[in-house]
């Protein structure tokens, strides 16, 4: 087998990005051309939710380390990409307790109520422990496009937890639109994720 080398997987994220997002806003727009319509209804979009049969909606939650970027994000999820969001708190920067936000959110999605899920703190560690020990939730702590790309293709991700303290609010921003239209690859990760599920019945 050929080895990648890093400049070529640097290559492959930033193009995965670009086809979910479009290019950077400094990007020559692509040449137009004439296209021929299709016969029949037009093709579904590339990137959909994991969960086609849910709602364009996201479950959204942070302690009060997270609260000012949970805002950032709500408004970037509704205004911008035009889902509907479901804010489970917190509503303030007073001190709570990131667990039972995290559990919330992780609720809201796993019910089907929500197609994907969101989660703020200052790390981003303790809400993804909180949200997975919800059965059916599997929330990925992301740093980076890299991460949520493997959480989504790979993992089957339907919860991405943030550190408020460690991604600045442009490249949350940005993973948070990622998270949402990146579709799960399936083949031979719906195996793996279904071991993975798997073990809630047989550990749980």
């Amino acid at each position: 087998m050929r080895e990648v080398s890093e400049s070529e997987v640097r290559r492959l994220v930033q193009e995965a990005v670009e086809r979910a997002l479009g290019p950077p806003s400094d990007a020559p727009p692509p040449a137009a051309r004439p296209v021929a319509p299709a016969p029949g209804p037009a093709p579904a979009p590339a990137a959909r939710p994991a969960t086609a049969a849910a709602p364009r909606r996201v479950a959204i939650g942070s302690d009060h380390g997270g609260f000012a970027l949970k805002e950032v994000l709500k408004r970037a999820i509704g205004e911008e990409m035009g889902w509907e969001v479901q804010d489970c708190g917190t509503h303030s920067d007073e001190a709570v307790d990131y667990p039972d936000f995290a559990a919330a959110v992780a609720r809201e999605v796993v019910s089907g109520r929500c197609a994907l899920g969101i989660v703020v703190d200052a790390a981003g560690i303790g809400s993804a422990i909180a949200a997975n020990k919800v059965p059916g939730a599997r929330c990925g702590v992301c740093h980076d496009d890299a991460t949520v790309l493997n959480s989504r293709e790979h993992n089957d991700a339907n919860i991405l937890s943030l550190g408020a303290r460690t991604v600045h609010r442009g490249a949350a921003t940005r993973m948070v639109k990622l998270f949402l239209t990146t579709p799960f690859a399936g083949g031979r990760h719906a195996r793996r994720v279904q071991k993975i599920m798997a073990l809630e019945q047989r550990d749980g």
